[in-house]
């Protein structure tokens, strides 16, 4: 990292022009960021990891190793991406028929953490704070707080921002073990008081 450079790339990354790589970044061994992405502060780019041309990752996401990022996929702050997990941008891809321009936008909100080898099927969003569990198949809008498992990925409970399964009372409210934070469950959804 030079004076001009604020952010590190192993010798091995290749960096395409156009990109803007903010402060603090680390980007590791045989990545491949294409052209015109956005990468916030802070974030690490594990091994073998590509991003595509207009990829926007915010401040502080963590991308482990071997996941290829799409066009069309934004993450806010805070995003995690565990190993080896997938998304799409195409969502009848065919070898034969070029569909470039046909690029589904996926949105996965801050502070969502995505497990190892999930797979995300293009055009449906990751709510705030979601909780992917490795292995799923996400085919549908995730809520925020949500915590979704299994093919096709079903919601099994809710989360909490330091990722504890939050259990509810009577009243609709639950308690992070771990942040004393207090949340609501109602109609449905789910917010945090406290």
């Amino acid at each position: 990292m030079s004076e001009s450079q604020k952010y590190y790339a192993h010798p091995s990354a290749i960096i395409d022009d156009g990109c803007v790589i903010g402060d603090g970044t680390k980007i590791w061994h045989f990545t491949h960021i294409m052209p015109d992405c956005k990468l916030g502060a802070n974030c690490n780019l594990g091994q073998n990891v590509v991003i595509a041309s207009g990829v926007q990752l915010g401040n502080n996401v963590k991308v482990q190793n071997n996941v290829s990022i799409y066009t069309g996929v934004i993450c806010e702050d805070d995003v995690f991406l565990g190993p080896s997990m997938v998304f799409t941008n195409v969502i009848n891809p065919r070898s034969a028929v070029n569909r470039r321009n046909q690029y589904s936008k996926t949105i996965v909100k801050k502070g969502a953490s995505i497990g190892a080898n999930a797979t995300i099927v293009c055009g449906n969003d990751i709510g705030q704070y979601a909780f992917i569990g490795a292995g799923a198949v996400v085919t549908k809008e995730v809520p925020d707080y949500a915590l979704v498992i299994g093919n096709p990925a079903r919601q099994t409970g809710w989360m909490s921002e330091y990722g504890h399964k939050l259990k509810f009372e009577v009243d609709g409210k639950a308690t992070c073990p771990e942040s004393g934070e207090i949340y609501q469950l109602s109609n449905g959804k789910v917010s945090k008081l406290l």
